[in-house]
């Protein structure tokens, strides 16, 4: 099954492009190329430039904070797990922890490293970090790959903070919604969503043999999903199919 999901507010939006940008560069860190090790850069500096939003590292400890209480207030709840309760606080408590203890914004502390800026200021240059652009920069890719990985390991752990933090708050938001089957008539489905609950994001999963891509949109009070199918030229074309698949919306 193929998951999609789709964040119903910028700060889900954020979150969710952060926790891909975190992956990719966690996938590039483990190869071997100089070529993958320079889009692993290319990636560092993404999260930079996502993380360097004003109120992110704030909204982050605030929803940990609020998380924190949520769960604490079920202790002495015969129906919770004690010792249950205690690991998921732990995770949240040590998140929050780590994550208010950096200095300033995610990333800041490799501003200060003029080397890496240099390489920052011209990446977004097409070409511009040839070898006779950027001749440090082309000597580091000839180091051996344990090398190079052992620095980029040392540059990314300044963000693995807000790299906790996200996991810890989108798996406790996926943790929130309950998978179920529904139908998509000719194509098309269209919920309403109950006034008084918000939620934060939808997931969905669909079998890839059927070949379907979904369009999402949504809103506070409703969601709307069509299923389309591509052509050889790559246009997306309605799909009216009656068609099932999973869906689970998450507080």
């Amino acid at each position: 099954m193929v998951l999609y999901e789709y964040p119903f507010n910028e700060s889900i939006r954020t979150m969710l492009r952060l926790e891909h940008l975190f992956d990719r560069l966690g996938a590039l860190m483990e190869r071997e190329t100089a070529l993958d090790h320079h889009f692993a850069l290319v990636t560092l500096f993404e999260i930079m430039d996502v993380a360097s939003r004003a109120d992110l590292k704030s909204d982050l400890l605030k929803e940990l904070e609020k998380h924190k209480a949520q769960f604490q207030a079920y202790r002495g709840n015969p129906g919770v797990e004690e010792a249950r309760l205690d690991e998921v606080i732990g995770r949240i408590d040590g998140a929050f922890q780590r994550l208010n203890a950096l200095a300033g914004k995610a990333g800041a502390a490799l501003t200060s490293n003029d080397w890496l800026m240099s390489i920052r200021s011209r990446i977004s240059i097409p070409g511009g970090t040839c070898e006779f652009d950027l001749p440090a920069y082309y000597n580091w890719q000839q180091l051996l790959p344990v090398r190079r990985r052992k620095d980029l390991m040392t540059w990314a752990q300044t963000l693995m903070p807000l790299a906790e933090a996200l996991q810890v708050l989108l798996g406790l938001l996926r943790d929130s919604g309950a998978p179920h089957k529904v139908a998509a008539t000719a194509g098309q489905f269209q919920q309403s969503l109950p006034a008084g609950r918000v939620y934060h994001l939808l997931r969905m999963r669909i079998d890839p043999s059927l070949g379907l891509i979904p369009e999402i949109s949504g809103h506070r009070l409703m969601i709307s999903i069509r299923l389309m199918r591509q052509d050889e030229e790559g246009r997306l074309k309605l799909a009216a199919q009656d068609t099932s698949f999973e869906l689970a919306l998450c507080l």
